[in-house]
């Protein structure tokens, strides 16, 4: 029996495997600047964000045709499923499509498509979370925003992503007064590579009710009182924070030091295809390092359920998969 898992911070564009992306270019005739797989690989090393962007807009390329978007996002439900994931609200950026010719609806259908049948297909739930690049104008957001909730597209919220640094969350306020108008859900990467005072601007100014990554906030011990005492999530990414160089290593990560400090936080992959495994993986991997053993992996399991966007109902049926699970470790 596997460990019922929820996965919260997925960007669909950031598990675009190599191997997909060799397919993806032969189907729609383009051009790679690699001659095969093993030296697209030897791309994938990373000084910083930066330089992780840098590859994953370029492999963005190969995605033309609404049924690629599909083939990706169906790509990622079938490794989910063998990871574990029961429900996954997953991050969709239109504006790197958008950027280079793709149709928002060409796009944004095409991972729709697949969402649509996610429960019928692979038992797994799902939520859309449309992201917006915090490096690219505001009012192209806003503008975006616009054109999604005048569409027959079903989105559940919209989030903020990209380079942080320089970019601070105050300059998307009116964005996302539109959407929680609107009634959206509300999240915003913060605290990454940005100090904590991006967590207090997305909390106070964007009014987010998640914090996808977060793990600055450690160097605010009012900001840590204010989280742990509101119970406010944070996203986790324990192998892309070593990979962008955030953390040195794994064993300098600080998911024990949240966990004993009462954060609510839980484990995601991020943009496995990048930084080295899934949820399944990443997990694994700490509890190599950290010897968690059965009672906190049920913890962080429980900590994505409470910190998702389901239903109280929906919440309680997984809790209770978590719990058999847990049950069935002795």
């Amino acid at each position: 029996m596997k460990l019922p898992l929820v996965e919260l911070h997925l960007h669909i564009e950031g598990t675009l495997e190599p191997e997909l992306i060799f397919d993806l270019a032969a189907r729609n005739s383009v051009t790679l600047p690699w001659a095969s797989l093993p030296e697209l690989r030897a791309q994938y090393e990373f000084d910083d964000l930066q330089s992780f962007l840098n590859l994953y807009y370029r492999n963005l390329d190969v995605l033309r045709e609404r049924v690629d978007f599909g083939d990706l996002t169906r790509a990622y439900l079938e490794r989910a499923r063998t990871a574990g994931v029961r429900h996954a609200e997953i991050f969709f950026d239109p504006q790197a499509h958008t950027s280079r010719g793709i149709p928002l609806l060409t796009a944004l259908g095409g991972v729709r498509d697949a969402l649509d049948t996610s429960e019928a297909d692979w038992g797994i739930s799902t939520k859309l979370i449309v992201t917006f690049l915090r490096d690219r104008p505001a009012d192209e957001a806003l503008a975006m925003l616009g054109e999604i909730l005048a569409s027959d597209f079903r989105i559940d919220g919209i989030g903020l992503d990209s380079a942080e640094v320089g970019y601070p969350p105050e300059l998307f306020t009116e964005v996302f007064k539109l959407a929680r108008a609107n009634g959206l859900h509300l999240v915003a990467h913060a605290g990454e590579e940005g100090p904590p005072a991006y967590v207090w601007q997305a909390l106070d100014l964007l009014g987010v009710e998640r914090v996808d990554h977060g793990i600055r906030s450690l160097e605010d011990e009012v900001l840590l009182d204010r989280l742990v005492r509101d119970r406010i999530p944070l996203t986790v990414c324990p192998f892309s924070n070593v990979r962008l160089r955030v953390i040195d290593t794994l064993a300098d990560h600080p998911i024990v030091r949240m966990l004993d400090r009462g954060l609510l936080a839980c484990i995601n992959s991020d943009d496995p295809a990048y930084f080295g495994g899934y949820i399944d993986d990443n997990l694994a991997a700490l509890d190599r390092q950290f010897e968690l053993g059965p009672d906190r992996l049920a913890l962080l399991a429980d900590n994505g359920i409470e910190a998702s966007f389901l239903t109280p109902a929906e919440k309680a049926s997984l809790g209770a998969e978590v719990a058999a699970w847990r049950a069935a470790q002795g």
